[in-house]
């Protein structure tokens, strides 16, 4: 292994730090967003809509952000920024009052936004590293990390909820949120020292001397399709929280650690994908879609807790999958110095289709149970043969 290869992952590993104390902190928030919401007064519709409008916004930003990363080449200072906002939004929830349901759904979304502003120039800045190791295990050893992070913070939440539990429900969650603001600043630190440790990862990557200009080939149209597909029928956790905790399946301070679970195999999962897409490519895709579509049949119908755990393996099956290799695809498609733009126009179609889903799908849980969990199901099997075309279409443009 070559001293750049060596320097790449180092940086690899540095950001995975970054990105482990972030995920503990918004994650460790993410594990209670609906019980939490629905003790405030929202009802299921509009926790559906609070979250899926923080990922609508926290999608669709991205190609603004990304088009910003690539013209100013200011990736660093793109991701410092989105960190801060990102992970400083957590310990505010600590101070809404108990009927504050609209000032706690600002917050939820305004982490998102951070998000958005750092997500396309932190990945242009992986792959940059990545391209020295294999994109596939450059993306799942970053996730990996990101999902250690989001199994210690529900963790670290349980904990606190367990000993402050004799102070009421919401007070109990405040205390929670004003915990996570350790791991945040630990978060804001470490980007920071990562900067000045490595100022410049573009020159991990060769510039290749050719012009690059923007268009979408026709592999990345089916490639927008599939995961578009994929996001409008994957229900978000903070639904399955509120059902759970409603129907007396799990009690209120277990909820963290059954989303640290699903983070644990988040975790495993994501690295199992990841080196499957170094070898095989997109067939990952339609294997993990075909395993974890399954997972609202069995949350959403349990009547027993092992019925629900099974199904949140299954949604973390789906979720470690998406995000250690769908960010690979796009920086195999997309060219070095319009990735950012690339990672913004595939996050902006993910994010409205996510928003669309899960308002959809929050609403037909208070209408209709049994078609929310259809739709959710065969949406989801919808993407396989998609993303068998899109894999047709990558090999023939080859």
């Amino acid at each position: 292994m070559s001293n750049k290869t060596k320097s790449a992952m180092a940086f690899i590993l540095f950001m995975g730090i970054v990105s482990l104390f972030a995920d503990m902190t918004h994650e460790g928030a993410r594990s209670v967003y609906g019980n939490y919401l629905n003790l405030l007064g929202a009802s299921a519709t509009v926790i559906g809509f609070v979250t899926g409008l923080g990922e609508l916004l926290g999608y669709s930003l991205r190609y603004v952000t990304g088009r910003i990363a690539d013209e100013t080449k200011n990736y660093w200072t793109m991701t410092i920024l989105g960190y801060t906002v990102n992970v400083i939004a957590i310990p505010c929830l600590a101070l809404i009052p108990d009927t504050g349901w609209v000032w706690a759904s600002i917050l939820i979304v305004a982490e998102r936004v951070g998000k958005a502003i750092r997500q396309p120039a932190k990945n242009t800045l992986l792959s940059f590293a990545a391209s020295q190791n294999g994109l596939g295990k450059g993306f799942a050893i970053q996730e990996c990390m990101d999902q250690i992070g989001a199994f210690l913070g529900p963790v670290l939440l349980y904990y606190v909820v367990l000993m402050k539990s004799g102070t009421g429900a919401l007070r109990t969650y405040s205390w929670g949120f004003a915990a996570l603001g350790m791991p945040a600043v630990c978060c804001i630190a470490c980007v920071l020292l990562a900067k000045r440790s490595f100022p410049h990862p573009e020159t991990f990557e060769p510039v290749k001397q050719k012009k690059e200009t923007m268009h979408l080939q026709k592999s990345f149209i089916w490639y927008m399709a599939a995961i578009c597909l994929t996001a409008f029928g994957f229900i978000d956790f903070p639904l399955i929280t509120m059902h759970v905790a409603n129907n007396g399946l799990l009690r209120t301070e277990e909820l963290p650690l059954l989303y640290a679970g699903a983070m644990l195999v988040d975790a495993v999962a994501a690295l199992t994908f990841g080196w499957m897409f170094d070898m095989i490519g997109m067939k990952v895709l339609m294997i993990s879609t075909l395993v974890a579509a399954p997972f609202a049949f069995y949350v959403f119908t349990a009547t027993s807790r092992e019925a629900v755990y099974m199904g949140v393996v299954l949604w973390g099956i789906g979720m470690g999958a998406q995000e250690s290799t769908l960010k690979s695809a796009v920086s195999m498609i997309m060219p070095r110095g319009l990735r950012s733009t690339g990672f913004g126009i595939f996050e902006t179609g993910f994010g409205i289709a996510w928003f669309a889903g899960s308002f959809l799908l929050g609403a037909l849980y208070d209408w209709s149970l049994p078609l929310m969990i259809s739709i959710s199901v065969l949406v989801q099997l919808a993407a396989i043969p998609v993303f068998w075309y899109t894999s047709r279409c990558m090999k023939q443009a080859v």
